[in-house]
Formats: structure tokens, sequence, C-alpha cells
């Protein structure tokens, strides 16, 4: 089965908080049900105190969203990302899988204003 977001792909957030937000996958977390997805969902986590670091600190990193949330991004549109109209511009699209003539398995993306463009593997 191929997947349909794999780490380093640009996706779009559809629903929840960060409805519209845009960004790269940096993981995927359990059994690839949920990804983290880079600037979106940033909470704040408590550092205890150590030797090395003799006062406590906080830091701000990204906590994982489910996975049925987000959606790959349109590669037409994927150049709008990061602008200040994304929201409006970037599309997220369905994922296909097309097998090409030598035998490999390719994602495509699909739907009506797609234009059916093969999904890059990002690494």
């Amino acid at each position: 089965m191929l997947a349909r977001i794999r780490k380093g792909d640009l996706v779009k957030v559809i629903s929840g908080k960060y409805k519209g937000k845009t960004g790269r996958v940096l993981r995927l977390v359990d059994k690839g049900e949920r990804v983290i997805v880079e600037g979106v969902n940033l909470v704040k986590v408590n550092k205890k105190a150590t030797d090395a670091n003799s006062k406590g600190t906080q830091e701000t990193r990204e906590a994982s969203i489910a996975i049925s949330n987000v959606q790959p991004v349109d590669p037409s549109t994927a150049s709008h990302a990061g602008s200040k109209d994304e929201k409006k511009l970037v599309r997220g699209v369905r994922v296909g899988v097309k097998v090409l003539p030598d035998g490999r398995k390719v994602r495509e993306a699909r739907g009506s204003k797609s234009k059916g463009e093969i999904i890059e593997n990002a690494k």
C-alpha cells in the first residue's frame, strides 16, 4: 500500500484550529495515524532544571495532529505556500495511485481542478 502522506510532504490543514495553514510533515506518529507539521499546533513544554541547565526553561515545539485533518498540497499551487494569501491560493488535493509503464507506483493529484500531476517524494 502506498502512503498518501509521507515525511517531507507539503500539506494543508483542512480542519481544526489551524485550518488553512500549510507546512512540511516532520514525521508520522502512532503508526501513521498522526502527523507533526512544521509551524502547526505549537505547544509550550516545560524542561526541568539539570546540572548543565541550572534553571528550568520552556520550549515551544510542534504537537501532533490527526492525519485526517491534513491534505497534500496540489503541486500546481505549491509555489504560493508561505505567501500572504496562502489560505486562498494553496489547494489541498485528494491522492490516487498511478502505475507507470515501467511498473513503479507514484502518487497522483486527483480532483476536478487538479491536472493529475505526480506528487514528488520530498526528501
